[in-house]
């Protein structure tokens, strides 16, 4: 059994990167069924949920961000949630609540919509602060407490919330301690002309009509989580991290640049990258694919510099110009 060379901690071995490349593959055609000519949003996705993450999508409304949390719930073998937020909506809508049973005489838990695989959250930002911090307090430790009890969502559970970009009245924008739980943001933008052509010769069939075939079950999913763990990242790549959070703290158009908790999720991100191209190690690429989903967001920029239509995916790009990659590996 061949293996790839990993100084300390568990071997990935050969074997175990094909399946892991070739399952993701299978997941990501499926739910491509679906999502036509995003593919790599897609693969986005994915990575999140095997990552342990939660992704934020700002895109305009009709661009299949309800079809995206549906068809990769269907493709996992797992239950689909959906809350619409507004204002009016409470955190026991979010979290579930404790109703009194009159033929028992005591309480019982009901269930909210949190307790699903893939939880979809559209339009975040319409919900009040309170109830937006109850959804973010069940992604930070995965469990819900109610009246002194502890109950603990499914494994796996990623959260997909979807913000407007272009209808802000009535919303509560979501602060940076909260954007920042979010492993990755990215968009599905509009279908390209070929794709939006083949949407419309099925115009016949609803996209909520489709059932798809399960690819794997929760079971497999965690096996391709721990799996997801295990490429050997080289302390020459974990400097380069460094160096680039470093980057955005000191770029002159940021006012608050990447915390610890956003080098962290690069790095665990790029790990799962470099298992999902077949690869037991990880290399300057993975990083920088991954650095504007997963750094972007996280920035607060200068409001001149934001006057001036400088955007945290502009900030990203340049530092990644300035910020040379390595070249080779730093010695033992």
């Amino acid at each position: 059994m061949t293996s790839t060379p990993q100084p300390g901690g568990p071997v990935l071995t050969t074997e175990q990167t094909q399946w892991f490349s070739g399952l993701f593959h299978r997941l990501t055609q499926n739910v491509g069924q679906v999502l036509l000519g995003k593919e790599h949003v897609v693969r986005l996705a994915l990575t999140t949920l095997i990552t342990g993450g939660h992704l934020l999508l700002e895109d305009y409304p009709g661009t299949g961000k309800t079809s995206l949390a549906r068809a990769i719930a269907q493709s996992v073998d797992g239950t689909p949630g959906r809350i619409q937020f507004t204002p009016d909506l409470l955190p026991g809508d979010v979290t579930g609540m404790s109703v009194y049973d009159q033929s028992r005489g005591s309480f019982e838990f009901h269930p909210g919509p949190v307790f699903s695989t893939i939880l979809l959250a559209d339009e975040i930002n319409r919900a009040s602060p309170k109830t937006q911090s109850a959804l973010l307090e069940v992604m930070e430790e995965g469990r819900v407490t109610v009246d002194g009890l502890t109950h603990r969502v499914p494994d796996p559970f990623m959260v997909i919330a979807t913000q407007n970009p272009v209808e802000q009245a009535g919303t509560y924008r979501l602060p940076e301690a909260q954007l920042d739980r979010f492993l990755m943001k990215t968009s599905l933008g509009y279908p390209d002309p070929s794709s939006t052509k083949q949407i419309l010769r099925n115009a016949h069939i609803r996209t909520h009509h489709v059932e798809l075939d399960p690819v794997v079950d929760t079971r497999t999913l965690q096996e391709m989580a721990a799996l997801a763990r295990m490429p050997y990242m080289d302390d020459a790549l974990l400097d380069y991290v460094t160096r680039l959070v470093e980057a955005t703290r000191q770029a002159p158009e940021v006012r608050l640049g990447v915390s610890v908790r956003g080098a962290l999720a690069l790095v665990r991100a790029a790990t799962t990258w470099a298992a999902i191209e077949g690869r037991g190690y990880v290399v300057p690429d993975d990083v920088k694919t991954l650095a504007d989903p997963v750094l972007a967001h996280r920035l607060v920029l200068d409001p001149e510099a934001e006057f001036d239509g400088v955007s945290p995916a502009s900030v990203i790009g340049k530092i990644l110009l300035d910020v040379a990659p390595p070249l080779e590996r730093m010695p033992l």
